[in-house]
Formats: structure tokens, C-alpha cells, sequence
């Protein structure tokens, strides 16, 4: 399957060739890099009848019709029969299909697994009231670039289509024996494949006065509601946490008309993404756009009675706020993996072919753990939806590795990072040029670059993450001296301790 991902916001695009522009964010063609996926075309069937699978329609010639005359069901859901008209050999006997989250992962699952098993009846069970959602658009509706509407992902009538129930309902556990999920209402879900894809949830630090009315965090629609349903001119908001989603939530108050002041516990913002210089760079930005940064500081006590009325500082120093958004980081929802006594690390441990240790369960997105790493980022959720959805069908797909690499544009702002940016030790050297408002830098360890960073200009960013993700020698590449002269000079180089 060829796919296309945004560097900028992270959406996927499925065609031959990346689009124009990024229907999300806007960005150019050049911000798309290749998603690799690696699905097994399924084997050719020889057949010269096919037999609706929500009808039972059966239609006659070596292909199924564009849409059934019957039932009016797309031909993707006509099951191929053999030419003695005996049923074909299902895969594994794979009749039911449950996926538990409506999230991007849920929803890819559940369109690949229609693609492998066009006979089975596959559920996806999501928590939240709304249809499946762009969440990476959330800081967008928030700062109200655009509405509510286009957030939305699929329709209705999207689901009807691919024969795909939609509910919305809570699971309270899982009986593996039984093979069912158990919900809130009291319904029992039996499955033959099971994909948990049920994201995580925001971390909120132990604050006392975290429960007071006015603290809330930033992660689903409903979450935004809230905020905007609060938000008026002057409203003094604090954000807590300074990486990408708190600064582009902030960023949204700020062109609302808020008084925003930004917290963050490391010495530099985005300390994920961006080294120290770069990080400062990106504090002078802020603050001349009239945000308030304070960097190197912790909350002591989120301060008020019934409603917040500040955040205190461990230096004593006490920011008034109507409005306090946690945004610490998020923690996956491993509670029903744990519950059911599936194998969980920090998320749902699962193999490359997103498996469980259990083979009837597959995991995919935020709650899953891949060869040690939770990626929590959109286009791994919907490049492991795809993969956990063709297995949990029947056919045969493996993920890999993606590389860790963020393109936004943060207050307008471009910001580009790839690969490791805090070595382990000091084999690593970097290698930093700064010219009006632009930084580069990059970081090489053995003859190889190991990671990037631009701010401020990102051209040849895709650039730079193809030769990072090759793994060759520098010296095939001669042309990273135009962008790092001190990269041909040993006596500029310096190591990090």
C-alpha cells in the first residue's frame, strides 16, 4: 500500500504520489516522506461466483459487481465461492472481529480488516460520543482556524458502506476463555480476534488542588469543548508543560484573546525536539508574541478553594489563573491488557506482527509497545492500525520501525527534528550553526548522522532524515558542508558530556 505522511502534522495520504498540499495543515508536497507498510497482497482468487456478505446475495462471473443489486453493499464486501459453489476456506475461521478504541488506529484496523475478511463481522467500540476525529487538528478548532465539522474523519454513511458496526460503549474486561469483552451496559462482545487500540490517557501530576474546578487537560474533543466553553477575551490561563501539545495550546488561548503564562520544568521548551540554544530561541519567540515563559521551575500547589485561582511555584512564586491545562505527557491505557493478564511493559508488549501474547489479541497505537518504544505519535497509530487490522483478518503484514521525527510549525515557527538528539555518552559530537534567526544543527556518532535539528528555516529536512535513516557514512555525503561548514573542520567539533 503506498502511503504518504505529513512531516508537519502527521497526516497520511494514500495515492501514488503525496498531494499537493496537506489537506490538515497546508503544508507543501515536499513535506510528504514515504510511509512504509508492509502488507502481503492477498492471493489471487480463482472464482466464477461471489456471495454478498450482508445479504447472501450470490452473483455469478469472475468478479463481484461494483455495488450489490440487492442490499446495495460495496463489492469489497462479496466473499469469492469456488467453482463447485462450495463455501470458500475461511482464514482461521475468523468470523468476529472487535476493536476497542475510535481513534485513528481503531479506525484503519478496522477498514484493513474489512479489506482481508470482506465475511466477517467487525465491531469497533469506542468510548467517546463523536464519530472518529483528527485529533492532531484539536489546537486548530481550539484557536478556531477551522470547525467542529471538519474534524470529523468518516461519516455515518462510511461505516454503513464497509459493513462496520459503530458503538459507542465502555469495555470493563476481557475474558480470554470466553473469548468476549464485557461492557459497562452489561453486553457481552464474543470475538475471534480482539484489537485493542484504546489509546492512552493524560498524566496529571500528584498537585495538590489538581481536582479544583478550572484544571483540565487537552486531549479529546469533549476536552476542547470545555476549554472554549470557558475561554472569554482576558482569561488568565496557565499552561503547564512546554512541549509540542502544551505550546500549540497555548498558542491557540493566545490568539483567543488569553493571558497565557507557559510552565515548564526542563530549562529549555520542546526538550524532546529541540537542544538547549534552539529551545531558548523559540522562549524570546514566545514572549515577543506576549506569552509568559517560565522555564526551570515545578509546581508546588495548584492554589484556590473550589475553583483554581493560581499556580505556585516550588520558588515561591504564584501565577494568578482562571484556567490551568495539565499537559505533562499522556500514559496508555493498559488497564484491561493488565486486567486480563496479557503481557504489558509500559504498554501492551506485541511482536512485529502486533500480537499479543495472546494470538487472538493485537494491539496497536499509543497502548501498544513495539521492540520497547510507545510512539504516540499519529502516523505510527495509523501505520500499526493498518498492520494489527490485515492480521487480525487473515492476512499477513509486519511493522518495522519509524523513524522519530517531528516537522510542525509551532507560532508560526518551523521547527524540524530527526533521530537522537540526546546521546547516551560522549561518542556522539554536534555540530551547530546559528545565522538571523536560524539554527541548525547535527549529530553524528562513528561516521554516521545520528540526528537533526532546524528552527527557523527546514529546508532540507527530507533530506537530512533520508541519510539519518540509512545509517551510511557521512563522507557519501558530501553535501551536508553546504548546510554544516564545521562539519570538514575536527577542531571545531564538540563533543557532549
Amino acid at each position: 500500500m503506498k502511503t504518504w505522511k505529513c512531516e508537519v502534522c502527521g497526516y497520511i495520504h494514500s495515492g501514488a504520489e503525496p498531494p499537493v498540499s496537506c489537506p490538515i495543515c497546508g503544508a507543501e508536497q515536499d513535506c510528504f516522506s514515504a510511509l512504509e507498510i508492509t502488507i502481503a497482497p492477498k492471493e489471487p482468487v480463482a472464482t466464477d461466483a461471489w456471495q454478498c456478505g450482508v445479504c447472501s446475495y450470490l452473483h455469478r462471473a469472475p468478479t463481484p459487481p461494483a455495488t450489490c443489486p440487492v442490499c446495495s453493499a460495496t463489492g469489497s464486501l462479496f466473499t469469492p465461492l469456488h467453482k463447485d459453489d462450495a463455501p470458500a476456506a475461511s482464514t482461521d475461521d475468523i468470523e468476529r472481529i472487535v476493536i476497542l478504541g475510535g481513534g485513528i488506529a481503531g479506525l484503519t484496523a478496522a477498514a484493513e480488516a474489512r479489506r482481508q475478511a470482506p465475511h466477517a463481522a467487525i465491531t469497533l467500540v469506542s468510548r467517546e460520543q463523536s464519530l472518529p476525529y483528527y485529533r492532531l487538528n484539536l489546537t486548530r478548532y481550539l484557536a478556531g482556524d477551522i470547525a467542529e465539522s471538519e474534524l470529523q474523519i468518516e461519516s455515518t454513511e462510511w461505516f454503513e458502506e464497509h459493513a462496520i458496526a459503530y458503538m459507542h460503549a465502555e469495555a470493563t474486561a476481557i475474558d480470554r476463555e470466553r473469548k468476549q469483552v464485557n461492557l459497562r451496559d452489561g453486553r457481552q462482545l464474543g470475538y475471534d480476534r480482539l484489537v485493542l487500540t484504546n489509546g492512552a490517557h493524560p498524566f496529571i501530576p500528584p498537585f495538590p488542588g489538581a481536582t479544583r474546578d478550572g484544571v483540565t487537560v487537552m486531549r479529546t474533543l469533549e476536552d476542547a469543548r470545555t476549554i472554549l466553553r470557558r475561554l472569554r477575551p482576558g482569561i488568565r490561563v496557565v499552561c503547564i508543560g512546554g512541549g509540542l501539545l502544551g505550546l500549540e495550546t497555548a498558542g491557540a488561548l493566545a490568539r483567543q484573546g488569553a493571558i497565557v503564562t507557559i510552565v515548564e520544568g526542563f530549562a529549555s521548551l520542546l526538550p524532546r525536539q529541540l537542544p538547549p540554544r534552539a529551545g531558548s530561541m523559540l522562549q524570546q519567540r514566545l514572549e515577543a508574541q506576549g506569552m509568559t515563559v517560565c522555564c526551570g521551575e515545578t509546581v508546588k500547589e495548584l492554589a484556590g478553594d473550589e475553583s483554581v485561582q493560581g499556580v505556585l511555584l516550588e520558588s515561591g512564586r504564584l501565577l494568578p489563573a482562571d484556567l490551568v491545562i495539565v499537559a505533562a505527557g499522556v500514559r496508555p491505557n493498559s488497564y484491561l491488557a493488565r486486567q486480563a493478564g496479557l503481557a504489558v511493559h509500559r504498554g501492551i508488549v506485541v511482536d512485529d506482527r502486533l500480537i499479543s501474547s495472546d494470538p487472538s489479541i493485537l494491539a496497536a497505537g499509543d497502548v501498544a509497545e513495539h521492540r520497547g518504544t510507545l510512539y504516540g505519535i499519529w502516523p505510527a497509530g495509523y501505520a500499526q492500525g493498518a498492520v494489527a487490522g490485515c492480521n487480525a483478518g487473515g492476512g499477513k503484514a509486519l511493522f518495522g520501525t519509524l523513524a522519530a521525527s517531528t516537522r510542525i510549525k509551532v507560532l508560526d515557527v518551523d521547527l524540524f527534528s530527526c533521530g537522537q538528539i540526546h546521546p547516551e555518552d560522549a561518542s556522539t559530537s554536534l555540530y551547530e550553526s546559528e545565522d538571523g534567526g536560524v539554527y541548525r544543527a547535527i549529530y553524528c556518532c562513528d561516521g554516521q548522522l545520528t540526528g537533526a535539528v532546524l528552527y527557523g528555516n527546514t529546508a532540507g529536512a527530507g533530506r537530512l532524515k533520508e541519510i539519518i535513516e540509512s545509517g551510511r557514512q557521512i563522507s557519501e555525503f558530501p553535501e551536508l558542508a553546504e548546510l554544516f561548514p564545521r562539519l570538514v573542520s575536527s577542531r571545531e567539533e564538540r563533543k557532549i558530556v
